[in-house]
């Protein structure tokens, strides 16, 4: 028999992303219209463990669909890892009545909701990631808005850049995964990126590349470099003195993060919110909420811990072949 639920918790874990707060707005809208209580716990699995949890209500969420970060702010917890740390918010979870979780965040985030369930606390997984890095689903949580914002930004810098005739270094986040780094890439035009998933750290064909477009009347040279690789400011120097070309390095940083939420992550957080709260309705629990294949879909946690994804090799072959 499918365990009843009368009270969800709900939860934002590790990095914040645009679009969470629409995603905690809709299971507390969806959970409260079903009958269901609903408690925003603070801060992540820190704040499950400090017991920051707080009732909420229609008006709990009122005019925040549009605003960016996470109203229930987010945190990393070391003590969450282990043994221990997993018992007692379990523990916590039942001390409060709370049946079952909502956990909007990344991979890291996911293997809390896993720990929680094995313990007996029915959770189910939102993306919230604007790095795309979670390989059961084609979307996450405030990757558009990220991509968008650094979009914006490059093409900004890519004016001044031509103006001075520079090459232009453009930092974008993405430590372990390039897909803001791919997509800006595209979108903006870039005429080499530079991705943790591909980049062999040839710095020498960067040169040739940046000094053989110069020659073809190239009044800029845009390269889209991911925090993964980093060193962009080392790497500006090393390539003006090599090229004899003014060369900048601009690193866009946690601006990525904020700002208002694009319509489809709005939209899409919204879906999945309510998805969660019906699934747990239903009795589930350790499922992952998706969108693949264009349907909002759902996987076992363990399932989709254990995929692997990697950048299209079309797409980047296509960013090559665009940048000549």
């Amino acid at each position: 028999m499918a365990k009843e639920i009368k009270t969800i918790g709900v939860l934002t874990s590790g990095g914040d992303a645009p679009g969470m707060n629409a995603a905690i707005r809709a299971v507390v809208r969806e959970a409260l219209g079903k009958g269901l209580k609903v408690k925003g716990i603070k801060r992540g699995y820190a704040g499950l463990l400090q017991e920051e949890i707080v009732d909420m209500e229609v008006r709990s969420v009122s005019d925040t669909i549009q605003r960016g970060g996470t109203i229930l702010q987010t945190a990393r917890c070391k003590e969450f890892t282990t043994a221990e740390g997993q018992q007692k918010g379990a523990e916590i979870c039942r001390k409060h009545g709370i049946d079952g979780v909502i956990v909007i965040g990344g991979d890291g985030s996911f293997r809390g909701a896993q720990k929680l369930a094995g313990l007996g606390i029915n959770t189910i997984g939102l993306p919230g990631t604007i790095d795309l890095d979670i390989a059961c689903t084609d979307y996450t949580i405030g990757f558009d808005t990220a991509v968008n914002t650094a979009m914006e930004a490059i093409d900004k810098v890519r004016d001044t850049s031509t103006s001075h005739e520079r090459c232009s270094i453009i930092e974008v986040m993405g430590r372990g995964a390039g897909y803001i780094a791919l997509w800006t890439g595209i979108a903006n035009g870039a005429e080499d990126i530079l991705l943790p998933e591909r980049y062999d750290y040839d710095e020498q064909k960067l040169v040739n590349h940046i000094i053989e477009n110069r020659k073809r009347g190239k009044q800029h040279h845009i390269i889209i470099n991911a925090e993964g690789i980093g060193h962009s400011s080392s790497m500006a120097k090393r390539i003006e003195a090599a090229t004899g070309i003014e060369t900048r390095a601009t690193i866009l940083g946690h601006m990525q993060r904020g700002g208002s939420p694009t319509c489809k992550d709005r939209v899409y957080a919204s879906i999945m919110g309510a998805y969660a709260v019906d699934l747990l309705c239903k009795g589930a629990t350790n499922r992952v909420v998706a969108y693949r294949g264009g349907e909002f879909v759902d996987f076992d946690i363990d399932e989709a811990l254990a995929m692997k994804k990697d950048i299209s090799e079309y797409q980047f072959e296509v960013c090559k072949n665009l940048s000549i």
